[in-house]
């Protein structure tokens, strides 16, 4: 694959933008997809920036040029279009697909929007490696406007456990499944954190983190279920309730596939919240 290409998607976000440090480091010749233009300010001097969007890959000509690779962030909570980049990557000779899929997603079962992207990689014929991944760390980000204005934060389910993984996780498989894909195409690699922990939990690591306790309080179901409705729509809201109340008694699993990849335990939440105390602190 000498003298080949890696189309980087999602690089200025949290993942994208771990891996975009990864890949600086080795002699990986890569690119960084840009949607909004502006955003690759966020991106290290050098950094080789073509403009695009997924949604639209009747414009991606230009970013797939001698482009064999790709790391594969889709970003929507639908799969609209998936079908028509798959067929375009396969044109423009895609050859191993890195993809961050859900944890929930198998082989028998792609259900969802992560399954249905899984589907048309597969149905286009395109190398893959699919990362499936728990919840990631960063959505507790969302709690970030309530703990800096120091008011409790408010869950459904507090009890709820997962098995949350750091970004820093994903971005090191991911390199590593782009960089040797020869060990990782065609495999499905189910990616959590080290242990579970609870949301209640997670809200004290971040308190601990920052030198000060944060409050949680139990939010209703139903006013949870009106905000996620108007973010995501009616089903998938009622679908991850449905989620969070079953991770009461039944915890999300928890994986050692970090740790035979990378050859290093997978990051604790504690860790990711020392690493994101930044984020929640007054400012």
């Amino acid at each position: 694959m000498d003298g080949m290409t890696i189309l980087v998607t999602g690089g200025t976000g949290n993942i994208g933008r771990r891996l975009v440090d990864r890949l600086l480091a080795t002699t990986t010749d890569f690119r960084v997809l840009v949607r909004r233009a502006g955003t690759e300010q966020h991106l290290p001097p050098g950094t080789a920036v073509v403009h695009g969007d997924l949604r639209d890959p009747g414009g991606l000509a230009t970013a797939l040029r001698s482009v064999d690779r790709v790391f594969l962030l889709w970003p929507s909570l639908r799969p609209d279009g998936v079908e028509d980049l798959a067929a375009t990557l396969a044109h423009a000779g895609v050859r191993h697909v890195v993809y961050v899929s859900a944890l929930h997603v198998t082989d028998d079962n792609r259900d969802g929007v992560w399954g249905a992207v899984e589907q048309a990689l597969i149905d286009a014929g395109i190398g893959h490696t699919f990362l499936r991944v728990s919840g990631l760390a960063t959505n507790t980000l969302g709690w970030a406007t309530a703990i800096r204005a120091g008011e409790p934060v408010r869950v459904p389910y507090p009890l709820a456990k997962r098995s949350l993984i750091h970004e820093a996780d994903v971005a090191d498989v991911a390199a590593a499944a782009l960089t040797d894909p020869e060990h990782h195409i065609g495999r499905s690699h189910r990616l959590t954190g080290p242990a579970v922990i609870s949301q209640a939990d997670q809200v004290a690591a971040i308190g601990v983190a920052i030198g000060r306790p944060v409050q949680v309080v139990a939010q209703e179901p139903d006013e949870a279920r009106t905000a996620l409705a108007a973010m995501a729509g009616v089903a998938w809201a009622d679908q991850a309730l449905a989620y969070w109340a079953s991770l009461v008694d039944h915890p999300e699993p928890v994986t050692a596939t970090v740790a035979e990849i990378l050859g290093r335990p997978a990051h604790p939440f504690e860790r990711w919240a020392v690493d994101h105390a930044d984020d929640f602190r007054e400012v």
